[in-house]
């Protein structure tokens, strides 16, 4: 028994930068892509194979900074 499941959700866009197949540049502008040359990162084509793991998470957000007073009644 095969179980699939998707680390992001199951609605991700097809991109190069999220492809097997591409490899980001140093200026992180485009990607090189084994089977279409230097392509834009939301790019994509029939090749397009998911790697969860080029995915990079958003940063959380800082939690604001209380003191005692905003507790007192």
């Amino acid at each position: 028994m095969i179980l699939k499941f998707n680390l992001f959700g199951n609605n991700i866009e097809p991109a190069c930068q999220y492809c097997e197949n591409g490899k980001s540049s140093k200026d992180l502008k485009t990607v090189i892509c084994k089977k279409r040359g230097s392509v834009e990162p939301s790019f994509s084509c029939r090749s397009y194979i998911y790697a969860p793991l080029k995915r990079i998470p958003k940063k959380p957000v800082a939690l604001p900074s209380y003191t005692n007073q905003d507790f007192e009644l």
